[in-house]
């Protein structure tokens, strides 16, 4: 079953602590996103400053033009999966595997002009992958449901692997994208500005179902 994923994205400590703590009451899979200033226009707090709660899952979505140099650091905070671009420099297959060998799970994300044959050299270290719809760094993306078509490819590429929706999700298309084959929705903006957090992500459970 889909699960939904809220996000936390911070450029400093305090957005950072004001957004776990609005989740930390209802959210056990969180997404945090983590950005170089470079591959994404603006810059969050170092990754090194990370934490969360004992009881959420984490998901890290690194946005780093050079994910290599921030491995060690990922790998040190333990997350439950770990997700770099297609588009960052670097080797990806060689930090897949210091990532599972580390026993946290790999994840691919691709720009909305990235094509999903882009990823195919790499899919048998690929655990997950991560179709991105949003603005690099930022709530409030739109979704672009004409990008579902890449749910079917990678679908077809890897039948097993975890397919996850970053970028615009709210209450109107949640029900779409988990028929097309989304597995994990990423929500951002839907959650965490509104004044009631828990109730809206209430209400898009409500519509896995």
């Amino acid at each position: 079953m889909a699960e939904i994923c809220p996000t936390v994205t911070a450029t400093n400590s305090h957005q950072y602590r004001e957004q776990i703590e609005r989740l930390a009451p209802f959210a056990t899979r969180v997404h945090l996103d983590f950005m170089d200033g470079k591959f994404a226009p603006i810059k969050s707090l170092p990754l090194d400053l990370a934490w969360w709660p004992h009881t959420m899952r984490i998901d890290l979505h690194l946005m780093y033009k050079k994910p290599a140099d921030y491995i060690d650091q990922a790998i040190a905070l333990n997350p439950q999966l770990v997700i770099l671009h297609a588009e960052a420099e670097g080797n990806f297959v060689e930090i897949a595997r210091k990532l599972h060998k580390a026993s946290i799970r790999t994840g691919i994300a691709v720009l909305q002009d990235t094509d999903t044959r882009a990823i195919e050299p790499a899919l048998e270290h690929v655990d997950h992958i991560l179709i991105f719809s949003g603005d690099l760094g930022h709530f409030g993306g739109t979704a672009d449901m004409s990008l579902l078509k890449k749910a079917k490819q990678c679908r077809h590429l890897k039948p097993h692997v975890e397919i996850g929706w970053d970028g615009g999700i709210n209450d109107t298309n949640t029900r779409e994208l988990v028929k097309a084959g989304i597995d994990v929705l990423n929500v951002g903006g839907y959650i965490q500005r509104a004044s009631d957090p828990k109730s809206h992500f209430d209400r898009l459970q409500s519509l896995l179902h």
